[in-house]
């Protein structure tokens, strides 16, 4: 794409079904490993990725000639059949529908790097709920709680 010139970095967000704590400190290195790979395979660049048990952040400067959904569909899809082909879960893994997509700024790279780096320290004083909403809510986008990623209480 001759003359095209883009400077476009997302923060997602998505949760575990039901959001279960089923990420383990164990095999957690080897899936952030592998979801980079993903998305470096697909032409973006990866500036930072952290999970937790039920979630996982990832921050990325996007490639234009993919789309985000179909970036989050390869992540969380290839993601979730290395999970199972390898067995790291008892039962069968899924990621929840849905994902969070947030655009920053180049002057904000730093400070998201740092956040997504430093996400034990920060649900040590806060829950994911508090955490997302939190996020929806810096960004000013409207939701409703329905849709939000659901606990396994939720049903």
């Amino acid at each position: 794409m001759a003359n095209t010139y883009t400077q476009l970095y997302i923060h997602f967000v998505f949760a575990v079904k039901y959001r279960e704590a089923i990420i383990q400190q164990e095999w957690e290195e080897r899936l952030q490993k592998y979801i980079t790979g993903v998305v470096q395979n697909n032409g973006h660049k990866l500036l930072a990725i952290n999970t937790m048990p039920d979630h996982l952040h990832l921050f990325a400067g996007l490639n234009p000639k993919q789309s985000i959904s179909e970036l989050m569909k390869l992540v969380k899809g290839d993601s979730s059949e290395f999970i199972n082909k390898e067995r790291l879960t008892k039962r069968k893994f899924y990621w929840q529908e849905g994902y969070g997509a947030f655009s920053n700024s180049r002057s904000q790279i730093d400070g998201v790097v740092k956040y997504i780096l430093n996400q034990k320290e920060h649900h040590a004083k806060q829950t994911f709920n508090e955490e997302y909403i939190g996020i929806l809510k810096d960004y000013a986008i409207e939701y409703d709680e329905q849709y939000l990623f659901h606990n396994l209480l939720d049903g």
